[in-house]
């Protein structure tokens, strides 16, 4: 489980109300969240059918 450095901000009841964490750690969420969904994608896509060179270069000149 990773170690992420939380602080807990407090209202005026002294209940939880929200969470700051520091750039470097929401950077680290945020890299391993885009890897997960990239992953996902991936694996989605696994079986689609795969275009060689030429098809993918006339597929990309059709989207400009």
């Amino acid at each position: 489980m990773l170690n992420i450095h939380k602080y807990i901000v407090l209202d005026e009841n002294q209940k939880p109300k929200a969470i700051q964490i520091s750039i470097e750690d929401f950077q680290r969420l945020e890299e391993i969240i885009e890897n997960y969904g990239l992953a996902k994608l991936m694996d989605e896509v696994k079986d689609d059918e795969r275009l060689s060179i030429d098809q993918a270069k006339d597929y990309y000149q059709t989207l400009k």
